[in-house]
């Protein structure tokens, strides 16, 4: 994953001592916007290093408080392996529907014969 990449979450499950840390948590289906991608140290509450070098990730459109458990106040993030990302086909955009009507569009050039009927 990278910054600016449209991801979409599969996985909306938190447990509950975990999710009472989050203000606003990603919902399944949504469509969210990369802000930032970092190592991850894993669950808030699981044993030391047993999660480490996961990928976390935090998104333009949620904003959370700082990790209770960074010394450097960074914000609490998610595990990048509840989103998948989009591909850019998935979501037409204004120029894709303008190329669709353009091939729509045909130009058929009559035979002489025609003319003369």
């Amino acid at each position: 994953m990278q910054v600016g990449q449209k991801v979409v979450c599969v996985d909306d499950r938190f447990p509950t001592p975990l999710a009472k840390y989050y203000t606003n948590l990603p919902k399944n289906g949504t469509t969210y916007t990369v802000r930032a991608v970092f190592l991850g140290r894993g669950v808030m509450h699981g044993k030391p290093g047993a999660h480490d070098g996961e990928i976390g990730v935090l998104l333009v459109e949620l904003k959370n408080p700082p990790d209770p458990r960074n010394k450097y106040g960074q914000e609490l993030g998610f595990n990048s392996n509840r989103f998948r990302p989009i591909d850019e086909k998935e979501e037409p955009t204004e120029s894709d529907y303008a190329e669709e009507q353009e091939k729509e569009l045909v130009y058929v050039t009559p035979y002489k014969e025609d003319w003369q009927k």
